[in-house]
C-alpha cells in the first residue's frame, strides 16, 4: 500500500512539473526525442521531462532599432542611416528550426540591406523618397526573412545624417531655388501687369477724349498732396517755337 501511495506521488510530482502555460500571445514548438512533435496553443499542456522539450515563441509584433549605417550613396556622398523594422513571426515552427536566433538574424540582415539600398540610392532621392526607399528595403529584407517564418510590416527610416560641408550645400542649393522661384514670380507678376496696361491703354485710345480725362484725373491724385511737385516734360520744338515766337515780337 505504501508503495502504491509513492508511486502515485511520484507520478503526481511528475504531472505537475511537465505542465507548461503558453499564453494568447504566444506558441510553443514541441520537441519530442529530438524531433518536431508540433505547435502547443496557448493554455495549459504536457511537455514530459526527459522525453520531450519546448521552445516558447512570441508571435507579438516585435520592432528591431537598426543602428547607424554609414553607407555611400550612388552619387558618391557619404551619409549615415538608422531605422526601425517591425516584424512578427507568422510560423513558429520555421522560426526555431530553421534560424538559430531570428531576433539577431532579423537585425544583422536589416543592416546590411540598407547599407546595400542606399548605396544604389542617389542622394536627393533618399531625401525626396524615403518612404519608396523604405518599402524597397522592406520587400528585400521580407523575401530573405519568409523561409524563417517572419513577416516584415514594415520599415521606417528615422535619421538621414550627412556630412556638415554637404549639408552647407544643401542650404545654399535651397536658397537658390527660393531666390529662383522669387524671380519668376516676380517676372510673371510683371507681364501680367504689362499685360493689364497695354489693354487699359488700348482702351483710353479707342475712347474719344479718354487719353484727356485720364490726364486730368492723374493731376486731381497728385494736387491732393500739397507736398508734390509736379514737372511738365515739354519736348523741345514747342520750345523752340516759343522762342521764335518771341523773336519776331521783338523785332516788330
Amino acid at each position: 500500500m505504501e508503495l502504491i501511495s509513492i508511486l502515485i506521488l511520484i507520478f503526481l510530482f511528475i504531472l505537475i512539473i511537465s505542465i507548461r502555460q503558453v499564453n494568447q500571445f504566444e506558441r510553443g514548438v514541441r520537441f519530442q526525442l529530438g524531433k518536431y512533435k508540433g505547435i502547443m496553443d496557448p493554455g495549459w499542456s504536457l511537455v514530459w521531462p526527459i522525453f520531450q522539450s519546448w521552445k516558447r515563441v512570441d508571435i507579438r509584433v516585435k520592432a528591431v532599432d537598426v543602428p547607424d549605417q554609414e553607407a555611400i550613396t550612388e552619387d558618391n556622398i557619404s551619409a549615415r542611416v538608422n531605422a526601425v523594422i517591425y516584424y512578427r513571426v507568422v510560423n513558429a515552427e520555421k522560426a526555431i528550426i530553421e534560424v538559430e536566433n531570428f531576433f539577431f538574424a532579423v537585425s544583422q540582415l536589416a543592416q546590411t540591406t540598407m547599407r546595400n539600398v542606399v548605396g544604389e540610392t542617389s542622394l536627393d532621392n533618399l531625401l525626396g523618397k524615403r518612404i519608396e526607399v523604405a518599402e524597397k528595403i522592406r520587400n528585400i529584407i521580407d523575401e530573405a526573412t519568409n523561409p524563417w517564418g517572419i513577416k516584415v510590416e514594415s520599415v521606417e527610416l528615422k535619421d538621414i545624417i550627412l556630412p556638415q560641408d554637404m549639408k552647407r550645400v544643401i542650404a545654399r542649393q535651397a536658397e537658390a531655388e527660393r531666390e529662383r522661384r522669387a524671380i519668376v514670380i516676380r517676372a510673371e507678376g510683371e507681364k501680367q501687369a504689362a499685360a493689364n496696361m497695354a489693354h487699359a491703354a488700348n482702351k483710353l485710345t479707342e475712347a474719344s477724349g479718354g487719353m484727356h480725362l485720364r490726364t486730368l484725373q492723374t493731376l486731381n491724385e497728385l494736387s491732393a498732396d500739397k507736398n508734390n511737385t509736379i514737372v511738365f516734360v515739354t519736348p523741345i520744338e514747342v520750345l523752340r517755337a516759343f522762342e521764335g515766337f518771341i523773336k519776331k515780337d521783338k523785332d516788330t
